[in-house]
């Protein structure tokens, strides 16, 4: 396959997005309701929780979700808002949320989570009988994840969102990173992979990719066998795209071939960078469909005041 078809491919096929702005008119995003159908459970899969422009996206297909297709749970990934007050403070309005961000993990303390939390909290001021929430665990109690594997890790996290549904029978938007969401390709089970095996179709694997950018440590382009390569020389903007439609099979080949993609976390250097990839699977393996930005800066972290000595 020619590097030209798959671009073409690409163009034909993609949905520019015209705005980060995550309280900006929804109507660039709103092809995103058909690819995701009747899924039970989305997940937004971050490259990384260190850039302003993925999460200002994922606030946006959040609100579209919630607005449009009935969603009313959140699954952060990463902490617990329940020990944090933030699933309190969503619910009734009790606290305030930059305050209580101060005792949430450090890659919850940003801007752009906040503004999550503020909208989620407006919108039940104004539909009070028709609340969004954060899953939780049914029975109240703290959630922990178990850390004595990578294995029993990822199947928590999926249990998790497994129990919440159950119990809630809510729509869920689970909104992690990129190496927990997929929904195959990795030699290990992702929470991904055990929520694909649950839900079948019902999951749906999203990708909030990007090929270079300032984190604030500077991302180089990506090495030419990297997905982002290819996605962002077809379209060197953001745009949404479904890798299930319907390609020749040149496209299909390059979209089930081995390659790689970013998984950048905390510590990443210039020096690091072939550290901060999936290299196992595919793009077809991994996603059902991305939202590729070109270029990204840093999330815009929350200052606190230091208690004075």
């Amino acid at each position: 396959m020619t590097n030209a078809s798959l671009s073409q491919w690409i163009r034909n096929q993609a949905h520019p997005l015209g705005t980060h702005d995550p309280l900006a008119p929804l109507t660039d995003l709103r092809p995103l309701l058909d690819m995701v159908g009747e899924a039970r459970i989305v997940a937004l899969g971050a490259a990384t929780r260190q850039a302003r422009e993925p999460a200002a996206l994922a606030h946006r297909m959040l609100r579209l979700l919630v607005e449009e297709r009935g969603f009313r749970s959140l699954a952060l990934e990463g902490d617990d808002p329940e020990r944090v007050g933030l699933a309190e403070y969503v619910r009734t309005g009790r606290g305030e949320p930059r305050a209580l961000l101060a005792g949430a993990r450090s890659f919850w303390q940003t801007e752009e989570i906040l503004d999550v939390v503020r909208w989620m909290r407006a919108h039940n001021e104004r539909h009070p009988g028709d609340p969004v929430r954060f899953a939780g665990t049914p029975d109240g109690t703290p959630q922990a994840v178990r850390l004595d594997s990578l294995e029993s890790m990822e199947r928590s996290l999926a249990e998790h969102t497994i129990r919440w549904h159950e119990h809630t029978g809510d729509r869920i938007v689970y909104w992690g990173g990129i190496a927990h969401t997929v929904a195959a390709g990795l030699p290990h089970r992702t929470a991904g992979a055990h929520l694909r095996e649950r839900y079948g179709s019902g999951y749906l694997s999203l990708g909030l990719t990007f090929h270079h950018g300032s984190l604030p440590e500077p991302v180089p382009f990506p090495p030419a066998h990297y997905a982002e390569s290819a996605l962002s020389a077809a379209m060197p903007q953001t745009y949404l795209l479904d890798l299930r439609a319907d390609a020749p099979e040149p496209v299909r080949a390059w979209l089930g071939a081995p390659s790689a993609t970013r998984v950048i976390g905390p510590g990443y250097t210039t020096e690091s960078d072939a550290d901060h990839q999936l290299s196992d699977g595919s793009p077809a393996a991994w996603f059902d469909v991305i939202v590729h930005s070109h270029d990204v800066t840093p999330a815009r972290f929350l200052e606190f005041e230091r208690p004075s000595r």
